[in-house]
């Protein structure tokens, strides 16, 4: 296995409910995995299992090599699971919070101190230590959060909906240190509503839906999957009129629709005769200022491959 986080064919009911079914896929090191789906998908079943919080019905999940089913002290010395809420207690600071947690992983005096004052600046919370949990900001609390995920210096990190209900400073804040984290090497499965955050975030994807895996890999790559055609963006100086007439003259050239000031047309024929079409327009006295195909976004992905049913 070269995967930290591999989920091997996992399915989990609920009663009559069967909330996962044969799910698989991995997360390697160094990887920011974004998982998406409806609300009720199975995400939050599937991160759990990961946790050891469920246990799955069938199927194992191994965090770097060890099954959650056979070994799960192992995988939650190597795990960090930050879920959507968290508790924290009243009249509590920010050191005490972390400190209280340090020694349930079991880190004693200096290298406890050490480790403490390690997360606390990584999160940059090193000069609010004294100030109590219940005064922080929703921001700063997340901070918190991933500052107590990290103390036992897991290899893998689960995040379940990090940036919810944060402004986009502290979004781009928390971006910036999932990203550090990554680059250290460490593999991060995200759950996000927040599409657009996890198209700026993460290296690829996995989708799921009414508890069933509808595909997993880079963004890129499940476009292709999903388009027969490329898609093209095309802006030229002439009025847009000029430019939808001379792409209906082209052959190849399908389902053509304004937007903004230019024109998305799907493109049926090979990169050399994309090529050809460029040269046409000009040819024709067109002043083309872009022109490029469009890779999908993440939201054109989801709305492809998930219906929006609930179970």
């Amino acid at each position: 296995m070269t995967a930290a986080l591999e989920i091997r064919g996992i399915t989990k009911r609920f009663g009559a409910l069967t909330a996962v079914n044969d799910v698989s896929f991995g997360v390697e090191r160094g990887q920011i995995l974004g998982f998406i789906g409806p609300n009720g998908a199975g995400k939050t079943t599937t991160m759990r299992i990961c946790a050891t919080l469920e246990y799955p019905d069938h199927g194992d999940v191994f965090v770097d090599g060890h099954s959650v089913l056979t070994y799960p002290r192992e995988v939650r010395a190597r795990l960090g699971f930050m879920p959507d809420s968290y508790g924290a207690y009243a009249n509590t600071t920010i050191w005490e919070y972390l400190d209280f947690f340090a020694r349930a992983y079991g880190l004693k005096g200096d290298a406890r101190r050490k480790r403490v004052g390690e997360v606390m600046d990584f999160t940059q919370l090193g000069d609010l230590q004294e100030k109590e949990i219940a005064t922080l900001s929703k921001g700063m609390k997340q901070r918190l959060c991933l500052a107590k995920t990290l103390l036992h210096d897991p290899s893998v990190m689960i995040l379940d909906e990090p940036a919810a209900g944060l402004d986009p400073r502290a979004r781009v804040e928390l971006r910036e240190l999932v990203r550090a984290l990554a680059g250290m090497g460490k593999a991060i499965l995200v759950s996000s509503h927040i599409l657009t955050e996890l198209a700026e975030m993460c290296d690829g994807v996995a989708v799921i839906e009414r508890g069933e895996l509808k595909a997993t890999g880079l963004v890129g790559d499940i476009t292709r999957g999903l388009r027969s055609h490329a898609q093209v963006y095309v802006r030229v100086l002439e009025p847009i009129e000029v430019l939808e007439r001379a792409l209906a003259e082209q052959p190849l050239v399908q389902k053509a629709r304004r937007d903004g000031a230019g024109v998305v047309f799907d493109h049926a024929g090979a990169p050399a005769e994309l090529a050809k079409l460029l040269a046409a327009l000009v040819a024709q006295g067109l002043q083309p200022v872009e022109f490029a195909p469009r890779e999908a976004n993440l939201e054109e992905v989801f709305l492809t491959l998930t219906e929006g049913k609930l179970q």
